[in-house]
């Protein structure tokens, strides 16, 4: 790893012994460090060059850590740890109100602060959770209609539940009797093959809105299964 694509850790800190210990500690793990003693040099700092975390200091000679907390959650969101000797305090650090992502006691581990430091940075770089696109099967139970890519399906009463059924689990194989049970609630006496007659309504309805998509699959011996997307229910 070259020394530009090394992360630049910011320590925030006014006593020299205990900013030089983080400093060789963080170098010797690979981080790049800017050492600055004084609470109101830090914004016009982070604004300049943007570090890829901060170790700041509670107690601080012009401006405290807290305050530069606040300061910095104006504008930025980049990973904040705060180093207090003041117990009393960790409530407060711990609470939303300042917006910092830890805390560490002093004394402390130099070794802890390289590890928490490791931890909240693996955290932050871990790319977002990619967002599945809605389905574009929508349920609205309350006017029983039901629409594939914003088209509506023209149902009747017995295959709208039957595709709420199916749709509702995909993958799940529902056998005849039970989808028969969510069909009708009064009990009336029919054969399985009711469901077989459904089913291909159903398909007919559905394929003429998307023929390339396989939408509900016989299973041998066993009964049906939605094989599209989960449906959204509205």
């Amino acid at each position: 790893m070259t020394e530009f694509n090394m992360p630049l850790i910011l320590i925030v800190e006014d006593e020299p012994k205990i900013a030089q210990l983080m400093i060789d500690y963080l170098q010797a793990a690979n981080y790049r460090t800017h050492h600055l003693a004084r609470g109101d040099e830090v914004v016009a700092f982070v604004k300049h060059t943007p570090p890829n975390l901060i170790l700041l200091d509670l107690m601080l000679p012009g401006l405290d850590g807290l305050s530069v907390c606040r300061e910095l959650r104006r504008f930025s969101d980049l990973p904040i740890v705060m180093v207090t000797a003041k117990i009393e305090e960790i409530d407060r650090l711990l609470g939303l109100e300042i917006g910092a992502d830890d805390y560490i006691c002093k004394p402390f581990s130099p070794r802890e602060v390289v590890a928490r430091v490791k931890t909240i940075l693996r955290r932050c770089q871990r790319p977002p959770e990619e967002i599945a696109p809605p389905s574009p099967l929508v349920v609205d139970e309350m006017r029983f209609q039901a629409s594939w890519a914003g088209k509506a399906l023209d149902l009747t009463p017995a295959e709208f539940r039957l595709l709420k059924t199916l749709a509702q689990e995909p993958g799940k194989v529902f056998s005849r009797e039970q989808l028969l049970n969510h069909l009708y609630d009064d009990y009336r006496v029919v054969t399985d093959r009711t469901i077989d007659s459904h089913i291909k309504n159903l398909r007919r309805k559905l394929e003429a809105l998307d023929a390339d998509q396989p939408f509900i699959r016989a299973v041998y011996g066993m009964g049906y299964r939605w094989e599209a997307d989960e449906c959204r229910l509205i």
